[in-house]
């Protein structure tokens, strides 16, 4: 038979243990999920969860083919990216002509990380939030979604070697 006050302790315990858990992980905090309400793709366009973001600094990535200083960067920052991706993740959004020539940039330049779907409406957005008027452009954010640099960029072309123990300092 099933002790009641058994039971009632288990459905506390859970539940204690799972607080805590939600207030560590942003993607299952919704934190992410305000960012990208529409989920995130792969480098083949196919669907994934916004959970892989984790509690990894991340980095909104605004670039495009067609334009050379982009060009020029993207290959630093996949550099930069595959040597910390357990720490680090880029979330690109495209200002290429078009979805093929989106995908295509990425499979050029190995890009095995995170995109938008091709002007989205959450993409549009978040160009509107940080006020990107040039590319390519780099932000960074906290495993919160707190903005630490405005200037990514700079940061990983002028301090590849430390920049992210600079962001990590800088997460409240």
């Amino acid at each position: 038979m099933i002790n009641t006050r058994t039971v009632l302790l288990a459905v506390l315990f859970v539940a204690f243990c799972g607080s805590f858990a939600f207030a560590a992980d942003p993607a299952a905090s919704g934190t992410w999920k305000t960012f990208f309400p529409d989920g995130l793709l792969n480098a083949k366009g196919e669907p994934v969860g916004i959970e892989q973001l984790g509690n990894k600094i991340v980095g909104i990535y605004y670039s495009a083919h067609w334009c050379p200083p982009c060009r020029a960067f993207s290959p630093k920052l996949v550099e930069f990216r595959n040597a910390h991706k357990d720490d680090f993740e880029i979330v690109f959004v495209s200002s290429d002509k078009g979805e093929k020539e989106q995908f295509g940039y990425m499979s050029d330049l190995k890009m095995e990380w995170l995109t938008m779907k091709y002007q989205s409406p959450a993409a549009e957005a978040l160009k509107t939030k940080y006020n990107v008027e040039g590319i390519p452009t780099l932000i960074i954010l906290s495993p919160k979604g707190e903005t630490i640099s405005q200037d990514g960029r700079g940061d990983v072309t002028n301090s590849p070697d430390t920049c992210l123990d600079t962001w990590k300092k800088a997460i409240k």
